[in-house]
């Protein structure tokens, strides 16, 4: 530990030799007898391996540049910044340094090797009333916008930013189309985020009144919705530089023909205008399996108080033009923390807050972006647009919803208050970057409630389980587990323990 301490003030060749003086009955005199040296400047930095990502993605995450003195946690720091690219095997990265005690120099030297970070998606999942819904994406991690034109092997990468298209449908029923682009570096002078996103999606015949799935009377009856998103993000030096700050603007438009999710409001458009903050911090040490540090996420979403500027009598307005603006504040905050136990057993525990407010009672809570908890949280279960879907092993898939009164009309479209908790077992069988396997299992609780003033952090529907993760670069990561739910839900036709398989596609974050 005064190691550590000499080393990050420069001193690499400082050195510390105990030495027992006296031993007298039952005490022992020790000496520490330490020769500091001289202080240690950066000669050279030497990279070696990146052979598909450029130069510079590299560079600019290095906390150890030519003439800064030497700092042993600056070292640990890169090598964790460079795992967290995703592009290089996080096993294999190799720091080497190499002193020079007659200048008093060193030069340190990364070792990497490259691993496939594009990811090809093609799934299927059973989506409950709509049937079999296919999956088809790509995500290109490393992608390079400026290659384009020039290079393709067999694609423009190794500028490190990030494009993603995915595409699912089973047909007329279902349909959802995304594309969305990131540069991580805009300008390439300081970390400073961009990115910007569409999507479209169509569900249509048959729509949810109550618990009950209505049959499609016409091909007319949908809900369609159109998003688009811009983000700037940053990083930020307080409280300590493994913060970020992104900000974004949305706009979702939600178009409804003879839909039955929302009593009162079965054809119509709303639009949603809306600003978002996110802070987060990250200090886990591995993105794929990690074994120590936190995740941590806060995030605020706003749209305009149109209630306090708009001379409306809100009492005498239909469903439709109630909702033709919607306007609400969310909040949510996610965190998970990893803890080595013993090896590569780790203990994963994290917690899950959201909340949907209110401007004003006049208008009333928003009927969209509400929370629905239950089973994978993947939205090609039973899928409902214009809500967040919650994971929580061991119940059905969005089953775990409070159930309303909208003017006597009984509605299931979400709650507006929700908590969650997990703690998780992990251990791996295998870290090979080609395929990394690890074994889970788990105890989760969480409930969803209608209203705030409803919230009660100790009544939760309970679970357990066991389960894999299988990440494969080509697919990204692949999740089955088993679970058993301890308690009743609204729709539950059998009592006792219920026992529910999940499949999941990617890092799940609530």
């Amino acid at each position: 530990d005064i190691s550590s301490l000499y080393q990050d003030d420069g001193y690499l060749f400082f050195n510390i030799q105990p030495i027992e003086i006296q031993v007298d009955e039952d005490s022992v005199d020790v000496e520490m007898r330490i020769t500091e040296g001289e202080q240690a400047n950066i000669n050279k930095v030497i990279v070696n391996g990146n052979t598909l990502t450029s130069d510079h993605v590299i560079l600019r995450e290095l906390r150890t540049m030519p003439g800064q003195k030497f700092s042993r946690s600056n070292i640990i720091r890169t090598q964790q910044e460079l795992a967290q690219l995703g592009y290089f095997d996080p096993e294999k990265i190799s720091i080497k340094p190499e002193p020079n005690p007659a200048e008093g120099t060193v030069n340190i030297q990364y070792k990497l090797e490259e691993k496939s970070s594009n990811q090809f998606e093609l799934s299927g999942g059973w989506g409950g009333f709509y049937g079999f819904i296919g999956t088809l994406g790509l995500t290109i991690n490393n992608f390079s916008l400026r290659k384009i034109f020039k290079e393709w092997r067999p694609i423009p990468q190794g500028d490190g930013q990030k494009l993603a298209i995915r595409f699912q449908s089973n047909g007329p029923r279902f349909q959802n189309y995304s594309i969305s682009f990131t540069e991580p570096w805009l300008g390439g002078k300081k970390p400073h985020s961009f990115s910007v996103s569409l999507s479209h999606s169509l569900q249509a015949g048959g729509a949810f009144l109550g618990s009950v799935v209505t049959a499609p009377t016409s091909t007319t009856q949908s809900m369609q919705v159109t998003s688009a998103t811009i983000s700037f993000g940053r990083r930020l030096t307080f409280p300590d530089d493994r913060f970020t700050m992104i900000n974004s603007l949305s706009f979702n438009r939600y178009k409804m023909n003879n839909w039955g999710i929302i009593p009162g409001f079965s054809s119509g458009i709303s639009n949603n205008f809306s600003l978002n903050t996110t802070i987060s911090r990250n200090s886990i040490d591995n993105p794929t399996y990690p074994r120590s540090g936190s995740s941590i996420t806060f995030a605020v979403n706003l749209t305009p108080p149109y209630s306090m500027f708009m001379d409306r009598n809100w009492s005498d307005l239909t469903s439709a033009q109630r909702y033709e603006f919607v306007e609400y504040h969310k909040w949510m905050f996610d965190n998970s923390w990893y803890l080595k136990l013993a090896g590569n057993l780790v203990l994963r525990a994290s917690s899950h807050i959201g909340f949907l407010g209110t401007y004003t009672d006049k208008v009333g809570s928003s009927p969209f972006e509400r929370f629905v908890l239950g089973g994978s949280g993947m939205t090609f279960n039973n899928v409902i647009l214009g809500v967040d879907n919650i994971a929580l092993r061991g119940y059905p898939d969005q089953k775990i919803t409070p159930v309303e009164y909208i003017n006597g009309v009984k509605s299931t479209s979400g709650g507006v208050a929700y908590n969650k908790f997990v703690l998780e077992l992990r251990y791996p069988i295998s870290l090979q970057p080609s395929a990394t396997v690890f074994v889970v299992t788990f105890a989760e609780a969480g409930n969803n409630w209608g209203a705030v003033s409803d919230m009660n952090p100790f009544d939760l529907k309970r679970s357990v389980g066991l389960g894999a993760r299988i990440f494969m670069p080509a697919f990204g990561m692949l999740g089955f587990d088993y679970a058993w739910g301890f308690d009743n839900y609204p729709g539950k036709l059998q009592k006792g323990v219920e026992g529910q398989f999940h499949f999941t596609i990617g890092q799940q974050i609530r």
